[in-house]
């Protein structure tokens, strides 16, 4: 009967590590579904990024309040669940605050009172993020993409982050060896007061709770982060990784465009040297992106990374002048499809069956891409190197190359440069008559 716990607790630390690690799989799989990318250069230069942006959270900052608000809650909510490998051997061997076995009372102390502030400052943060959200109501918070489960998903990670650290707190104040140790308790001794009275035999059975509820708790957090925005937590390292280290402005060419050109430049050249044997019998490549397949696995790991803060939105141009295009609902469309896309394939068996729908048109409107200005400025506002303007440009060249449906506008201009060299319909051989006017 003494083993019950410790087989109890196994079982629920195997399902929910289990469900995650499945979850991870299946995340990994709607990533790969995107084209390969070879990310293999800038080694040092993509993990400064990776230490600056994700660790260091220095593009956080930019936005003082909110940045050094998030800089609480990340950091105290990594380093409090140090704590977790402890629950973790207490749970699986049956002990009970085995750090005090490892390490001397001072240095225990030192730390668990070095936690119980910590969580103090991430309840004050999640306090502040609350209000931000549900009572001052920024702007940003507010757009259309952010309404049902956006906005209660922000919330829910809210309350579980409140619920976390009070039972952390009730569990460090109701235990009653830890509190008469006298080190540690810099907190939890203003909370004790509140349970005085009790018998010894219910001080346990609160600590017990709060010590089940905590991990049970952290378990449900890991596993509900794959349905969140807050999958962040985890992408930003990879993200940021892997995020582009080129100038921004610079626009990658198509390769099978780039092949024609050189083709055109050098009419000696064997069309079919460079050729594998057998692509003549290949479908063509398609020229941009009208679904997420149609994207690399860097964009699709940009969807999934998104925090739906609406920096992204908060700077673009266009929406700010009333356009209907918001970069952080481009990336929220584009993770919504890949997510079809995956239970699609889910519910076949491996294998995606058409549903007769795509990331243009049923997600993403024609309005939406031809309104970006193309500035980069949801890129570099982003905390997270994620990049919008990527997936606008390869829709756009689908709309153009694939289905010749851009604005007359620019199809104008497009005719213009072939016929007279430049974007104005005069001929070259008028462009000096201003001069005479």
């Amino acid at each position: 009967m003494e083993y019950i716990p410790n087989i109890l607790f196994a079982i629920a630390l195997v399902l929910g590590i289990g469900y995650f690690t499945r979850n991870v799989r299946k995340l990994i799989r709607n990533i790969k579904l995107g084209k390969a990318v070879d990310a293999s250069d800038n080694k040092k230069e993509r993990w400064m990024n990776m230490a600056r942006i994700a660790l260091g959270q220095s593009k956080m900052v930019k936005r003082p309040i909110a940045g050094l608000l998030h800089v609480v809650v990340y950091v105290g909510f990594i380093i409090i669940n140090i704590e977790v490998l402890e629950i973790i051997i207490d749970g699986l061997f049956g002990t009970h605050r085995i750090g005090l076995k490892v390490l001397s009372e001072s240095i225990y102390g030192f730390l668990i009172g070095s936690f119980e502030i910590l969580a103090v400052l991430v309840l004050v943060s999640v306090v502040a993020f609350w209000l931000r959200r549900n009572v001052i109501k920024l702007k940003r918070f507010l757009s259309s993409e952010m309404k049902g489960w956006p906005k209660n998903d922000g919330n829910i990670i809210l309350y579980f982050e409140v619920v976390l650290m009070c039972l952390f707190l009730i569990m460090n104040a109701t235990d009653t060896p830890f509190q008469d140790m006298g080190h540690g308790n810099i907190i939890s001794q203003f909370i004790a007061p509140w349970f005085q009275g009790m018998s010894e035999g219910t001080l346990y059975t609160i600590e017990r709770t709060a010590w089940w509820l905590h991990i049970i708790g952290i378990l449900v957090f890991l596993n509900y982060l794959y349905f969140s925005k807050h999958l962040h937590i985890l992408l930003a390292f990879p993200n940021t990784y892997y995020g582009s280290v080129e100038p921004k402005g610079k626009f990658d060419n198509l390769e099978a465009v780039t092949n024609e050109v050189k083709l055109m430049m050098d009419p000696n050249a064997d069309p079919f040297a460079a050729a594998p044997e057998g692509a003549e019998d290949e479908v063509p490549e398609k020229f941009g992106a009208s679904d997420v397949m149609d994207l690399n696995q860097i964009q699709l790991l940009n969807a999934y990374t998104c925090t739906e803060c609406g920096r992204c939105t908060s700077a673009c141009p266009a929406n700010l002048t009333g356009k209907k295009l918001s970069p952080r609902k481009i990336m929220m469309d584009t993770r919504d499809r890949l997510e079809e896309v995956g239970k699609n394939i889910d519910a076949n068996n491996g294998e995606f069956k058409d549903d007769g729908k795509q990331l243009l048109g049923d997600y993403i409107t024609h309005e939406e891409l031809w309104a970006c200005t193309t500035c980069n400025a949801c890129v570099e506002e982003c905390p997270v190197s994620i990049n919008p303007l990527s997936i606008i440009v390869d829709m756009r060249r689908y709309l153009v190359m694939e289905q010749s449906a851009a604005p007359m506008e620019l199809n104008n201009m497009m005719t213009n440069i072939e016929n007279n060299g430049a974007p104005w319909p005069y001929n070259q051989m008028d462009r000096l008559n201003w001069k005479d006017e």
